[in-house]
């Protein structure tokens, strides 16, 4: 099993949902976040003053995929993210060793 961690603009929020649940995706953890890369962060003119943001809010969704839907479910992502223009995110793909569904006793495979 792979954990997929994806780093998107919020506005991509629904297509990134839509699209990993036309994959099969039954659940999925989303937090709003925080954060910078290249472009690191930018400026904005609020009230004539100008001030520089140095933190851009994005949106992390985290989902828990069997191995062989990881290139698959990714696609989706990307697909769905992808806007052309710098700050569209980032994807990590990492190994999940156990999963345990605490209601049930469930485990790896079975628990997602």
């Amino acid at each position: 099993m792979k954990m997929i961690t994806a780093v998107i603009k919020p506005f991509k929020l629904e297509e990134v949902r839509e699209a990993l649940a036309d994959c099969g995706v039954t659940g999925l953890t989303v937090t709003e976040v925080k954060g910078f890369g290249r472009q690191k962060g930018h400026t904005e003119l609020y009230r004539g003053a100008e001030y520089v943001v140095d933190f851009l809010p994005k949106v992390k969704v985290e989902v828990v995929v069997r191995t062989e839907d990881v290139e698959r479910c990714v696609d989706a992502i990307v697909g769905a993210a992808r806007t052309g223009k710098i700050g569209d995110g980032k994807i990590f793909v990492t190994a999940v060793e156990r999963v345990v569904r605490i209601r049930t006793g469930d485990l790896d495979e079975a628990a997602v």
